[in-house]
């Protein structure tokens, strides 16, 4: 039997950084059209740190790390996800849901009634997937040069 499981992670354990370089490498590759350096990946954790994530889970596959997603705190309700990924050979088979659920439950134990998020227009499949969980398009709420699409969802 095929199952998910999602946990939390240190953000700084060797695993929590892997998983979020493989995310990283995910999107600069489509982005791009080719696979991202290793100097691409450093520069957007440069940019874009993980260390102010109030939570960081890690979805496992059958034991194996599959994904990943964490928020930050932007308000005393208000989170904002970040890092949300699925393994591309495992989409579609219940992870991001998994991921999606635990997160907003985090978020709540945080003191967060609203969660939100940006995300880009190439990034098909994570918008359909907020749009199936309930999450609706906002107007944007930050300038962050990668985003096209902002969403929420009040939990």
């Amino acid at each position: 039997m095929t199952s998910w499981t999602v946990q939390p992670e240190p953000v700084d354990s060797a695993l929590a950084v892997a998983v979020i370089r493989t995310y990283l490498a995910d999107i600069i590759t489509r982005y791009y059209g080719r696979p991202a350096t290793s100097e691409e990946v450093d520069q957007a954790i440069a940019d874009d740190p993980t260390d102010d994530l109030a939570r960081f889970l890690v979805a496992r596959r059958d034991g194996v790390v599959r994904g990943c997603v964490g928020f930050r705190m932007v308000g005393p309700e208000s989170a904002e996800l970040k890092r949300m990924f699925v393994d591309p050979a495992v989409r579609g088979t219940g992870g991001g849901a998994a991921l999606l659920s635990a997160v907003e439950r985090a978020a709540v134990s945080f003191g967060a009634r609203v969660i939100r998020l940006d995300t880009r227009s190439d990034l098909v499949e994570a918008r359909a997937l907020y749009a199936r969980h309930g999450y609706r398009e906002v107007t944007p709420f930050n300038d962050d040069r990668y985003a096209d699409h902002w969403f929420e969802k009040q939990l």
